[in-house]
């Protein structure tokens, strides 16, 4: 089962740190991926990272903001989030899997886990 945490409420221009966590099973050998889900929007994948934690992908709208981190030691993966707007108020899920790239959309269809969401609101 997984577990995001660190959501709330944050201005504009902002910064918040994610958590997901795994219980009953390792995150080790997994690869990792943060969606996030709008009002009235279809689910996006927003990054994603491999088992080891050395290969990332973001999606085009978070790059330069956003950043995954997995320690598998703890077995948590982490999604910094700076500079945050508008646009990024959602819920975030965070999922384990396989992360599948195509044409740079990350695809949710590699994912078999998923956790319950935290809910990210970005005042204007």
């Amino acid at each position: 089962q997984l577990q995001a945490s660190g959501g709330g409420l944050v201005q504009t221009g902002g910064s918040l740190r994610l958590s997901c966590a795994a219980s009953g099973f390792t995150l080790q050998g997994n690869a990792i991926a943060w969606f996030r889900q709008a009002p009235g929007k279809e689910r996006e994948g927003v990054s994603c990272i491999s088992p080891s934690g050395n290969i990332t992908r973001y999606d085009y709208s978070v790059v330069g903001r956003f950043t995954i981190a997995k320690d598998n030691a703890k077995s948590a993966v982490y999604l910094q989030m700076n500079g945050l707007k508008p646009e990024d108020t959602a819920v975030y899920y965070c999922a384990a899997g396989r992360c599948i790239v195509d044409e740079g959309v990350i695809k949710d269809y590699g994912f078999n886990s998923w956790g319950k969401g935290t809910l990210v609101t970005v005042s204007s």
